[in-house]
């Protein structure tokens, strides 16, 4: 008849499934936050707070990494994609340049999506920088989004997330040359 024996499998199958896919998410949602709080430090130059988070979300990271083997929550994609954005602001705020994707050990899918989010980011800081008067800070910013969304148009994206999130760069492109445009025009004061 019925082997109950096999249901028993079954059922402890499923629960460590379970509890492997609520540590992804919780994990996530960890790298989700403290990326939050890089950003929102790097934007305020609080390099030293970034860090600390930094250091913080590479545990994490790791950590989502091992727990991560074919279990998709989609949440965990998310979070790496957080945490390339976080990382890439960071860096760019810091050093002025942009973490490679085998630096930050992401997919390819995860490191490209972080960089359209990337660009929203670099807006904020170019009208930050101009506020300031830091006009040629705003310039490589714009420099920057315009070198990115140079090479997505070189990538064959089929109609997806990545797609849809790739039109953010135009639009952050556009935002950004408005603002140099509106310096241009009124001069710098």
């Amino acid at each position: 008849m019925l082997n109950k024996n096999e249901f028993g499998k079954i059922r402890q199958e499923m629960h460590n499934l379970d509890l492997k896919r609520e540590a992804i998410i919780q994990t996530s949602r960890e790298i989700i936050t403290i990326s939050k709080q890089i950003i929102y430090a790097a934007q305020r130059n609080d390099l030293k707070e970034a860090e600390s988070a930094i250091k913080s979300i590479k545990g994490k990271i790791k950590k989502l990494k091992k727990i991560n083997t074919a279990t998709d929550t989609n949440i965990n994609s998310v979070a790496f994609q957080e945490y390339v954005e976080a990382i890439a602001f960071y860096e760019f705020v810091k050093n002025g340049k942009i973490p490679t994707r085998a630096g930050l050990g992401v997919s390819a899918e995860d490191y490209l999506s972080g960089l359209c989010d990337l660009t929203g980011e670099l807006v904020r800081k170019a009208i930050y920088d101009v506020i300031h008067k830091k006009f040629d800070e705003a310039s490589k910013i714009k420099e920057l989004v315009h070198d990115i969304y140079g090479e997505f148009l070189k990538l064959h994206l089929r109609n997806g997330e990545l797609r849809k999130k790739s039109d953010s760069i135009k639009w952050n492109l556009k935002k950004l040359e408005e603002v140099m445009y509106d310096i241009s025009m009124k001069g710098r004061h």
